[in-house]
């Protein structure tokens, strides 16, 4: 007779619950301010076309500025894979924190796998919670591709971003459809020549 087994099996995968820490917005408040800056605009925040506009706008904020809870689910890598995976084109709104205008474009995430994979619809995940936030660029690129150096440990990890500023597009030079880049390496993809020469090629950055 096969021993029954000593116990549950365990579970193969691994999730990481990922909370924001970050608090809450004062919603209140941000529509009073925004009533505030009516007035201060020279707009009356009474009248038929603006009174609701304080609501809308506090409520939009919330929206841009609240990233969701996620479980950050990494499975063994069983096949010792170890070429580039990449989620090419992630969709990636923020808010600018010097202007309080949105900018918007692509992400492109890659990594070169350790011991463990992750879930691909995570990639875009990690991209949308540090999107949610009064932000630069520059900093959102590093924040992404840092938190998957420390929550994943692969051998390499390589983002790119690729997005249009309203703050350059619709204000001062009126730049329309000018988009800045850029880029954040860590281990292989930043060391070594030949594999952070593909992850670019593969993103389509020359």
């Amino acid at each position: 007779m096969t021993p029954a087994p000593a116990g549950p099996v365990p579970a193969r995968h691994r999730s990481l619950r990922v909370v924001p820490p970050r608090e809450g917005v004062n919603l209140p408040a941000v529509e009073r301010a925004v009533a505030d800056l009516l007035v201060a605009l020279g707009k009356d925040p009474t009248s038929e076309h603006l009174s609701d506009t304080p609501r809308r706008v506090a409520r939009s904020f919330v929206e841009l500025l609240t990233p969701r809870e996620f479980d950050l689910t990494t499975f063994p890598n069983d096949e010792g894979y170890d070429e580039l995976v990449l989620a090419k084109s992630i969709p990636v709104q923020s808010l600018c924190e010097h202007h309080l205008l949105p900018f918007h474009g692509i992400t492109h995430v890659g990594y070169l796998p350790g011991e463990r994979i992750l879930g691909l619809s995570k990639l875009a995940r990690v991209v949308e919670l540090f999107a949610r936030d009064l932000q630069t660029q520059e900093r959102l690129t590093q924040q992404v591709a840092d938190a998957l150096q420390e929550h994943l440990a692969p051998q390499g990890v390589g983002v790119v971003i690729e997005a249009e500023h309203s703050c350059m597009s619709l204000r001062g030079v009126r730049a329309t459809g000018s988009r800045t880049v850029t880029s954040a390496l860590h281990g292989l993809l930043r060391a070594d020549a030949r594999s952070r020469q593909e992850f670019f090629a593969l993103t389509g950055i020359r």
